[in-house]
């Protein structure tokens, strides 16, 4: 019985949804979908059909796009902001996927317990060097054309902005952490990296201010992570901060992964861990 993870499966690719289909049976496996699963409702409903038949338990966390306002392949009309992600809620608890609206499961397998908590924290801009203003943080990156596809795709309606979208998202995510049982440890589960210094994208070195927020640095002594998962960089990798390991768990595009050795390879074990 593990805990393993993944990101990134950009299902728009047929090369991607090939792989997976192609996923064995894992058994009492749980399985976290740490983001970015696809754009449109018919590849995330699909994402969520394979992985329930192969896993025991299954947990969604949205990355931003799954958020971008896209039409989808019937022609309906896109949904957007708070009400897009209320819907990929919707969809996900009627296949008994589990969300970040959901209540925390307890893992009582190796490594355990522990409570898994998945966590739809946004971004607010502020991974951004301290001489550049927020107002400027757009254009300076586009100055190393950098710039985030969800400054025309991701509507944060009914906030002003994406910055709102997030603060408001921290203030209801820090409290359900801060009711946990202080003596159980967490795994926390975000698509968009919880620090600063675990962004390592030397192609883009200005796509920073997409990645996260400096309001979450210290959530994994906060609140007694023992592992903390994330996606979105493309950049798989394993980092410590503090004894809290830190896994960037992202597929990516067919260019980024090999084709030959199929999607099995690439699901991280977050629990019961190698070390």
């Amino acid at each position: 019985m593990r805990l393993l993870a993944i990101s990134d499966l950009h299902l728009a690719s047929a090369v991607n949804r090939d792989a997976l289909a192609s996923l064995p049976d894992h058994g009492d496996d749980w399985l976290i979908l740490a983001g970015d699963v696809a754009e449109r409702f018919d590849h995330v409903r699909l994402a969520f059909e394979h992985c329930r038949r192969r896993f025991a338990r299954v947990l969604w966390v949205p990355g931003n796009h799954e958020l971008w306002c896209v039409p989808e392949e019937d022609g309906t009309p896109p949904r957007r902001g708070v009400g897009r992600y209320d819907a990929l809620v919707e969809m996900a608890r009627s296949m008994d996927v589990l969300t970040p609206e959901d209540p925390y499961p307890l893992w009582d397998g190796p490594g355990g317990p522990c409570v898994v908590a998945p966590l739809f924290v946004l971004y607010d801009y502020s991974f951004r060097p301290p001489q550049v203003t927020r107002d400027r943080v757009v254009p300076w990156a586009a100055e190393m054309r950098n710039v985030c596809a969800d400054e025309m795709l991701l509507d944060p309606t009914p906030y002003a902005s994406r910055d709102d979208w997030c603060a408001d998202r921290l203030r209801y995510t820090q409290d359900r952490l801060a009711a946990l049982d202080p003596a159980l440890p967490t795994v926390l589960i975000n698509h968009f990296p919880l620090r600063a210094d675990l962004i390592h994208i030397p192609r883009a070195p200005r796509f920073t201010p997409w990645c996260g927020t400096t309001a979450t640095e210290n959530w994994h002594r906060r609140f007694h992570a023992k592992a903390v998962v994330s996606g979105h960089l493309h950049v798989r990798r394993t980092d410590w901060r503090d004894g809290t390991r830190f896994e960037e768990v992202s597929l990516g595009h067919p260019r980024q992964w090999d084709e030959s050795r199929g999607m099995a390879p690439y699901l991280r074990d977050i629990l019961p861990g190698q070390g």
